[in-house]
């Protein structure tokens, strides 16, 4: 991929990047007061952005169903932002998941997330689909678009899926969810950038057509970042351990750390064309919210703003 001239990347106190950058965040539902305080406290501050859509994630087996439900109906209700349902097939009759995609069109939501899910015993076992339920990711995005004219996102892994053999294979299940009527591709969260790029040739030596959106994962815990990673395939390289290595009882300098390893690796997937990208928040805005900066979006508060003003 060619690289891009540094001085077509930003303009500044604007609503969107010059080079067209778009951004998605993903939360999860809150579990107490005390959570769902933090998680509106981020919503507001991303908001002013603009994001393209934000994600609210789906337990395992449907055990946030209701939390995730009732999340993105207030997103749809008291923001101007477009959600995005997750929903899984896991643990889950057809009847029991076409009646909760029901109940988003119900809610105004017309974005869905279709993940097949983590197995039921939990991740590393083996996974079985539900007796009468959805098989797989591919075939529960094919279900939500019989119901409804819904937005289809699906998942992708640059690393490949855990449990494919091999690279093949992950190309074969992501052409069989854009069949059944998948618009874009959210990455799995990685580190090492060329496993993006190459991933995306893959994509396209596969003929497969539809935008392949970078997954990025600041690493405000180290630790729950590296089990999040066993769990899912993602390679840690050592000298992202290095950068970490002895601040555990340093939050304030992993925070340092994490902004600048998230912006060199922001900055060098723009650099080499990348325009789209979805940041898993953890529920947490302000890192997110430096990096986008640093990426040249600015809030839409401030769009028309004069240089006095700003």
């Amino acid at each position: 991929m060619s690289n891009t001239d540094a001085s077509d990347l930003y303009r500044p106190n604007t609503g969107v990047a010059q080079s067209g950058v778009r951004v998605s965040f993903e939360f999860f539902p809150p579990r107490n007061e005390a959570m769902e305080k933090q998680l509106w406290n981020a919503l507001s501050r991303l908001e002013p952005l603009n994001p393209e859509f934000v994600s609210v994630t789906y337990g395992a087996g449907g055990s946030t169903r209701e939390r995730t439900h009732n999340t993105v109906s207030r997103i749809v209700q008291e923001t101007s932002i477009a959600p995005a349902a997750h929903l899984t097939c896991v643990g889950a009759t057809r009847e029991e998941v076409d009646n909760v995609i029901r109940a988003y069109g119900d809610s105004g939501i017309r974005h869905i997330v279709a993940l097949r899910g983590d197995p039921t015993d939990g991740i590393g076992s083996s996974y079985e689909p539900h007796p009468g339920g959805y098989e797989n990711g591919a075939d529960l995005a094919k279900g939500i678009s019989t119901i409804g004219d819904f937005e289809i996102s699906v998942s992708a892994y640059p690393e490949k899926h855990p449990e494919s053999p091999n690279f093949s294979v992950d190309m074969e299940n992501l052409r069989a969810k854009v069949d059944a009527g998948a618009t874009r591709a959210i990455t799995q969260f990685f580190f090492v950038n060329d496993y993006y790029y190459r991933y995306l040739d893959r994509v396209s030596a596969a003929g497969i057509d539809i935008p392949i959106i970078a997954g990025i994962l600041p690493v405000l815990n180290f630790r729950q970042v590296s089990k999040f990673a066993g769990q899912c395939g993602a390679h840690i390289p050592p000298w992202l351990v290095d950068r970490f290595d002895g601040l555990d009882e340093e939050p304030e300098t992993r925070r340092l750390i994490a902004a600048a390893v998230t912006a060199e690796q922001v900055l060098d997937l723009m650099a080499n064309g990348v325009r789209d990208f979805h940041f898993y928040t953890m529920n947490q805005a302000n890192l997110v919210f430096a990096i986008c900066h640093l990426m040249g979006i600015r809030p839409m508060d401030n769009a028309s703003a004069s240089p006095a003003e700003s």
